[in-house]
């Protein structure tokens, strides 16, 4: 099924002999993800001796440049905590993808736009994790080897060496399906 939103954020990208054959969107809101098992626990140490540290340096009187010396800390550690999730929210919210009978098309939204195309003809690898209600990831191209695969966003340059994905899409396997099917056909 084809995302109305999506196919039209995608149409000005088509060439000429190029038609959309599935346009959709990343899941939205909140997404947790496996990384999560690790990440939230660090966030919360981190965050929680930032947190810490500065509330007894001001309470203790310290000088004043202990007092800046924690602020980037506690930054971090609320983006850590929960900021990550609200970029990554708002980052999935500005993405589409599609798949032509030609390529495939990720437009990323974010701070800024950018356009990502795949040749379907020279596209070696694509891998699914698919969940119980369909919902799945599609990586298009080799996977990232373990232990690498942290969040994609919510950190600048985090996961920027991964393939790229339709990360968190319904139907997963019918959109690998569609893409199985016009890398057939341009082989044929």
């Amino acid at each position: 099924m084809t995302d109305i939103e999506a196919q039209r954020n995608l149409q000005p990208e088509l060439g000429r002999s190029e038609r959309l054959l599935w346009a959709g969107r990343p899941g939205q809101g909140i997404l947790f993800r496996p990384s999560d098992i690790f990440l939230i626990p660090f966030s919360l140490m981190w965050g929680g001796f930032a947190i810490f540290w500065e509330t007894a340096v001001i309470t203790m009187g310290a000088p004043f440049f202990f007092m800046l010396w924690g602020i980037p800390f506690v930054l971090v550690g609320l983006h850590l905590i929960f900021g990550r999730f609200i970029f990554d929210a708002w980052a999935r919210s500005r993405t589409w993808y599609g798949v032509s009978n030609e390529r495939i098309l990720i437009r990323a939204g974010g701070i800024s736009s950018r356009l990502t195309t795949l040749n379907l003809a020279s596209l070696s690898e694509v891998s699914m994790t698919e969940k119980s209600d369909g919902r799945g990831t599609l990586t298009l191209g080799p996977a990232a080897p373990a232990g690498f695969n942290i969040q994609k966003r919510g950190w600048p340059g985090a996961g920027s060496n991964q393939s790229p994905s339709f990360e968190a899409i319904g139907n997963a396997r019918q959109v690998l399906d569609v893409i199985r099917d016009a890398q057939k056909r341009l082989s044929d």
